[in-house]
């Protein structure tokens, strides 16, 4: 290879770091050598789940690429972070087992390699307060595991089943092997309830299954010991009332942060387009920043009112409500092709709306 092929690929790989990077700090104000790797298809989200349960030796060994080039990605990241200010915090990472041993990252164990898989870089921006909250919720033991399997499986001491699992060792252990029969299951649902319930319990688990829909584990509700969850339902019982009038006190400022934040982004809108129609705009912002939709408007740089992310958001809405794009979705049209045989009219639009509206 020459040195101007191992440039352009060292500048390509740097790139899908950044993006990387910048994608995870706008998410939750930190970004962890884990957060680049799996961002840019080293690592695979199941494969860094089955390290984290203590299933795998070390997190290279479930890795896409070689020792070299993981090196390679996180001197890119070191340098990006220490260039954009970010301030370095070691992290404790320990594996989701009864024993909570020291989960290992790298096939050497070299400190200097594992110190650097550990820092997480936090945004500057974060008082130190934070930044020490933070560091200590990160560094918290995560909770154990438990599988609620759907296919039949074997218990790998005793040759048994059950409707429940753990993963650790070399495979599969019904609870009772694993001294955790004696746990009571409480089914999500009751947040202030599971809450009480783990800080009483001295041993908990969550409970999660596999979504053939959704393809990906989801949680199902928590293993936990049956004192606890009786002394949690006793103070739920006894607070009913002050916590139901608490959360109709934190609904009502929600809606009132959210019309807050809706009116901000039909602003937003109007400023990029000043041809768009007020109520139109208006109406964007709602769709776009609805709570709980999952849409352009809710994430990090739609909440920032990111240029870009509000010229998205106005952009579908032309798509869906002023072209025939739904109906070629509708007729088997695949979604590009659809995208592509509306794109001129969309740029018509957004060109009409970029003038300035009339006096």
């Amino acid at each position: 290879m020459s040195a101007t092929e191992s440039q352009e690929d060292r500048s390509k790989l740097e790139q899908r770091v950044v993006r990387a990077a910048e994608g995870a700090l706008a998410d939750r104000q930190f970004v962890s050598a884990i957060d680049v790797l799996v961002g840019i298809g080293w690592l695979a989200g199941s494969h860094v789940e089955e390290w984290r349960q203590g299933r795998v030796g070390c997190l290279e060994e479930v890795a896409q690429v070689d020792h070299a080039k993981l090196l390679a990605a996180m001197k890119l990241f070191r340098s990006w972070a220490t260039e954009q200010g970010l301030v370095p915090s070691e992290t404790a990472y320990v594996a989701r087992t009864r024993d909570r041993r020291t989960l290992q990252f790298s096939n050497s164990g070299d400190l200097d390699i594992e110190r650097a898989y550990r820092t997480h870089w936090v945004s500057p921006i974060l008082s130190e307060a934070k930044r020490r909250r933070l560091t200590e919720r990160q560094s918290r033991p995560a909770d154990l595991v438990v599988v609620w399997p759907i296919h039949e499986w074997t218990c790998t001491e005793c040759l048994g089943a059950g409707d429940l699992l753990i993963m650790e060792g070399p495979g599969p252990l019904c609870l009772a092997c694993a001294d955790m029969d004696h746990l009571v299951y409480l089914p999500s649902g009751d947040a202030a309830l599971t809450r009480r319930a783990k800080k009483a319990s001295r041993l908990s688990a969550v409970v999660i299954r596999f979504s053939r829909a959704r393809k990906r584990y989801e949680r199902q509700g928590m293993l936990l010991e049956e004192a606890a969850l009786d002394q949690a339902e006793r103070e739920c019982l006894a607070d009913e009332e002050v916590r139901d009038r608490r959360r109709e006190r934190e609904e009502t400022r929600r809606a009132s942060r959210d019309l807050a934040f809706q009116a901000e982004m039909a602003a937003a809108v109007t400023r990029l387009f000043p041809g768009c129609p007020a109520a139109r705009a208006e109406a964007i912002a709602r769709h776009a920043g609805a709570r709980g939709s999952g849409r352009v408007g809710r994430s990090a740089a739609g909440r920032a009112l990111d240029p870009r992310t509000v010229m998205l958001a106005v952009g579908a809405s032309v798509r869906h409500e002023d072209t025939g794009y739904d109906e070629l979705l509708m007729s088997g049209v695949p979604r590009a092709a659809a995208r592509e045989q509306v794109r001129s009219e969309v740029c018509k639009i957004l060109e009409s709306w970029q003038a300035p509206g009339p006096s």
